[in-house]
């Protein structure tokens, strides 16, 4: 049998996405089925810093392992990079919607409130550091957000109306084939009703 076709098996028995990709949600389910508790923290690697910790505990559950995994496969490849941004209000994604436009700065944006993957949780914008200075402009960027793709990862690198480097978002299953506009409906409707976003 495929290696494919075997991880497929294992995600379908293990109730995740059966994609053939054995990212850090399945290896997560993994653990925790065989070993009979929650990895230990990734925290002790040094890579995930203490404001990378607070940024990933904002997202959605089912993505904290795809971030978590990001910043310490990137450390692996020397690369520092640091989540920065997580979740966001409605009021903060009108205000950096804003810029640009009825407030100074640059166009960082198209989505108002309620139109971002960030106002649920299941999007988030890493920095790429050397050292303790940000670096706005890399072409590391760009090896990050391969590593992200990598992982299952969908990246802002590969949009075409704002190409957005630092940006990272993970899908829920039940959107794959469904338009952005109409993916966002739903998780502003299952919010609203508190239901899970993922199931």
């Amino acid at each position: 049998m495929p290696i494919e076709a075997m991880i497929k098996s294992i995600q379908f028995h293990l109730g995740l996405d059966p994609d053939g990709k054995a990212g850090p949600m399945t290896w997560t389910v993994l653990y925790e089925r065989i070993i009979g508790n929650s990895p230990p923290s990734e925290a002790g690697s040094g890579a995930l810093d203490e404001r990378s910790a607070r940024t990933i505990a904002t997202l959605q559950p089912e993505v904290r392992p795809f971030a978590t995994a990001l910043v310490e496969r990137a450390a692996a490849q020397g690369i520092v990079i640091k989540a920065i941004s997580g979740i966001r209000s409605y009021a903060e994604q009108d205000a950096l919607f804003a810029q640009g436009r009825t407030a100074p700065g640059k166009i960082v944006t198209n989505a108002r409130g309620g139109q971002s993957n960030h106002n649920f949780g299941i999007a988030f914008d890493v920095g790429v550091f050397d050292g303790r200075r940000y670096l706005d402009h890399s072409p590391l960027y760009k090896a990050v957000g391969a590593i992200g793709v990598g992982l299952g990862l969908e990246w802002g690198g590969n949009w075409t109306s704002i190409v957005d480097e630092p940006h990272f978002q993970l899908r829920p299953r039940w959107a794959r084939n469904m338009p952005e506009r109409s993916m966002l409906a739903e998780l502003d409707r299952r919010q609203a009703r508190h239901e899970a976003l993922f199931s």
